[in-house]
């Protein structure tokens, strides 16, 4: 199995899993957004990213199954505060605990600290059941992340469920094919990752070759690889809205001036 089969095995025992503890407490938040009796309401991440200037969506990675550990992250709350003095638009928070040493916890803690402020938070994951969103909604997600070559036509299923309960979704895609796919599931916001699933090698050139496809009506967001805020403005100048940034933002001393320097020359 490449590296993708192998983490959506692991994810679809946690979905059972999941499901399971669930069946035991009907009467759990998760249980009940699922039934539609809960919706929790949080700031549009859609609307944050539709600002006229770069959006940085600021994430809080660990690790990956390519690089091994790239941080100690100990307080992710601490770091999330960091990134929103920097003027992140949106945080990103990776759950996945396996294969990316994240946890739920760590989401529900960012959330917290947050509080009312208007600050989105987006739930990275590799998403394949309405239970998971639910939970992130729980947590106190704003959007998830939806990844086109995971989920193929489910994609529309998850994306109106997800609308369902007043949570946004980044549909993730990888090539015009997964574009076409997107867009008739009916995406309004759209992330091009730069890094292929199955060997998790980067080219920050590819979002570049795709962006041009996808109708203005539609947020743009570029993934993957964004190592230095110069190739962050190349990205807005080719017309996203919005960069999302993770492992340079972790290893950096100075987060906040990184975010900064994404949005000014």
């Amino acid at each position: 199995m490449n590296k993708l089969e192998t983490i959506l095995l692991q994810k679809k025992h946690e979905v059972v899993d999941l499901k399971q503890r669930l069946a035991q407490d009907v009467k759990h938040p998760i249980a009940q957004v699922l039934r539609g009796e809960l919706l929790p309401k949080r700031p549009s991440f859609k609307t944050m990213l539709s600002s006229a200037s770069l959006s940085v969506i600021a994430e809080i990675k660990r690790k990956s199954p390519s690089k091994g550990e790239i941080a100690a992250i100990s307080d992710p709350a601490r770091l999330a505060e960091r990134y929103i003095q920097g003027g992140a638009s949106a945080l990103s928070i990776l759950t996945d605990k396996q294969f990316f040493a994240g946890d739920i916890n760590d989401l529900i803690q960012v959330a917290e600290i947050i509080g009312d402020r208007s600050i989105p938070i987006i739930r990275k994951d590799f998403i394949i059941d309405e239970a998971q969103i639910a939970e992130a909604a729980i947590a106190g997600a704003s959007a998830v992340l939806c990844i086109v070559a995971v989920l193929g036509q489910k994609t529309k299923t998850l994306l109106e469920f997800a609308r369902s309960i007043n949570i946004d979704v980044l549909v993730e895609i990888h090539d015009q094919d997964e574009l076409a796919m997107a867009l008739d599931c009916g995406a309004e916001i759209i992330g091009i990752n730069n890094r292929n699933l199955k060997t998790f090698t980067v080219n920050t050139q590819h979002a570049l070759t795709i962006v041009s496809a996808i109708p203005d009506t539609i947020i743009k967001v570029a993934e993957s690889g964004i190592t230095n805020p110069a190739l962050a403005r190349e990205y807005y100048k080719a017309g996203f809205n919005a960069v999302l940034i993770g492992e340079a933002l972790v290893k950096s001393d100075h987060p906040e001036r990184f975010i900064r320097d994404c949005c000014h020359d």
